[in-house]
């Protein structure tokens, strides 16, 4: 709806905090490498988008270290890819709760954006301009689309006639 795509116009893989772990082939289930391995050699293509969100419950239970909701804590290890965004926007300090989780959820997407130029292939081909990456932010109460400025590393409201 965000992107008024109509069914088969986009290839979409949702996942908790739209997290996309580094490139690596250690391990035995890739489940979003797989996706994104099948988007680009398969589907070819030739933009991604990562699309965070306000309210994130992902981004809260890391932002307030949530106790585990299971034995296997499989959403504490997945968050635990967020570090290097917690890194960067730093302790909350004087800043309100929504506001640094909202820092979080956006600093988020921009990790996610480094993680995905790990994967040796998806950087060669960004490099060439065959795929271009984009980072987007939607307010779920406000319905409002944000989009990723790479040069000020802002996010800029979309206004309905941009999207025309």
């Amino acid at each position: 709806m965000i992107f008024d795509a109509r069914p088969g116009e986009l290839f979409v893989v949702r996942n908790v905090a739209n997290l996309v772990p580094p490139f690596e082939t250690q391990g035995t289930y890739h489940g979003v490498s797989a996706a994104l391995e099948f988007g680009i050699a398969a589907l070819k293509v030739k933009h991604i988008v990562v699309l965070g969100h306000a309210h994130c419950g992902g981004v809260k239970a890391f932002a307030e270290d949530a106790e585990p909701l299971s034995p296997g804590d499989f959403i504490g290890r997945w968050m635990s890819l967020m570090a290097p965004a917690a890194e960067k926007v730093g302790p909350r300090g004087s800043r309100s709760q929504a506001e640094y989780l909202e820092r979080m959820e956006k600093a988020s997407i921009v990790n996610t954006l480094d993680n995905l130029l790990t994967f040796p292939r998806l950087h060669a081909l960004v490099e060439r301009g065959g795929i271009l990456l984009h980072g987007a932010y939607f307010g779920v109460a406000s319905g409002e689309l944000s989009v990723l400025d790479r040069q000020s590393g802002e996010f800029r409201p979309v206004k309905p006639k941009d999207l025309k």
